[in-house]
């Protein structure tokens, strides 16, 4: 369990001993006006401290998915269509997910874990052998709705039918990774 770190900088102030004395009550107005400056008085200036462990400091703005943008990733076609071409060989039991885990977020990995286990129960209740597809790889269309997002389509060619493979590339960490696949 993590303890949430405050967002707002905490500040102690402490006032260094005092050499003006307690009665002296009618220059204490102005012992406090000055104080910052160190001037007047006869006051010693007050010292600020800030608590390190309380300091204002965002986990995620440095440990979180840094956001990258298009421009400093490389071209993103050919990334969509190997991923297309490896979801699909995942779904017929050729290829293990793991092997495509660097380039998915984790809401796409359980999302293709649970497709995973459905088209495993359905070959194993009519019998037929885990088989690696054969598939050519059609057109690929690629879009850029925002910076650092690209939305692909891929088409995929079978013996029997054709598919298409939605795939939402975010730059995240310098590298493209896929926050949504769907095949269709």
């Amino acid at each position: 369990m993590s303890v949430p770190i405050p967002r707002v900088r905490q500040e102690k102030t402490l006032t260094a001993p005092s050499t003006a004395s307690k009665a002296n009550t009618a220059n204490t107005a102005n012992t406090a006006n000055t104080a910052n400056t160190g001037s007047g008085n006869g006051a010693a200036p007050k010292m600020r401290a800030v608590n390190t462990r309380l300091a204002s400091f965002v986990s995620e703005d440095y440990f979180g998915h840094q956001p990258t943008t298009t421009d400093a990733l490389p071209d993103p076609t050919l990334l969509a269509e190997n991923l297309a071409r490896s979801v699909l060989e995942i779904l017929a039991g050729a290829r293990e997910l793991d092997q495509i885990a660097r380039w998915v977020t984790d809401e796409v990995y359980q999302h293709l874990l649970k497709r995973v286990h459905i088209s495993q129960r359905a070959r194993t209740l009519k019998n037929l052998p885990a088989h690696r597809p054969s598939f050519t790889v059609g057109r690929t269309l690629v879009s850029h709705p925002a910076e650092g997002v690209v939305e692909a389509v891929v088409i995929i060619h079978g013996k029997a039918r054709s598919r298409s493979v939605a795939i939402r590339l975010e730059g995240m960490d310098n590298r493209w990774r896929a926050s949504a696949v769907h095949v269709l």
